[in-house]
């Protein structure tokens, strides 16, 4: 398991996290109950009784922007406690497109970055003697 620490810059960094982490968890719930949908579809169809038609959504999804915060990162294995050697990085959460992007800019203009999808997100852990640092934990 590895297990991502972010801390966010400036004095509004706690806005930033809380807002961060209802994004996030409003992610997993839309993708998980779309997960249910299309299993139910899938079921539906291959079923030898002919299903209903599907029933139009009586309210259209709202678009959710990209957002990208500055943020510190700390890399540990296991315990949140331990604080290891932090670097400036760039998070983009793009919660329709179900991904998490850190960036790190490097020499040369060059960037580095890794992308999780939602489905590798396992727990968001927020520190309760840092407000504004958020543990992720994705799987393996």
């Amino acid at each position: 398991v590895t297990c991502l620490g972010f801390q966010t810059s400036g004095q509004s960094g706690e806005q930033e996290l809380e807002s961060l982490v209802l994004k996030l968890s409003v992610l997993k719930d839309f993708l998980s109950s779309i997960e249910k949908k299309a299993l139910k579809a899938l079921q539906e169809m291959s079923s030898a009784t002919p299903a209903a038609p599907p029933q139009p959504l009586s309210r259209k999804a709202k678009s959710i922007p990209v957002q990208t915060f500055e943020v510190k990162l700390d890399i540990t294995l296991g315990d949140l406690t331990k604080i290891g050697k932090s670097q400036k990085y760039t998070l983009s959460v793009d919660v329709e497109g179900g991904k998490l992007v850190v960036l790190k800019k490097q020499k040369d203009s060059q960037e580095d970055w890794n992308t999780f999808t939602h489905d590798k997100i396992r727990q968001l852990i927020k520190s309760q003697r840092v407000q504004n640092k958020l543990g992720i934990v994705f799987e393996k």
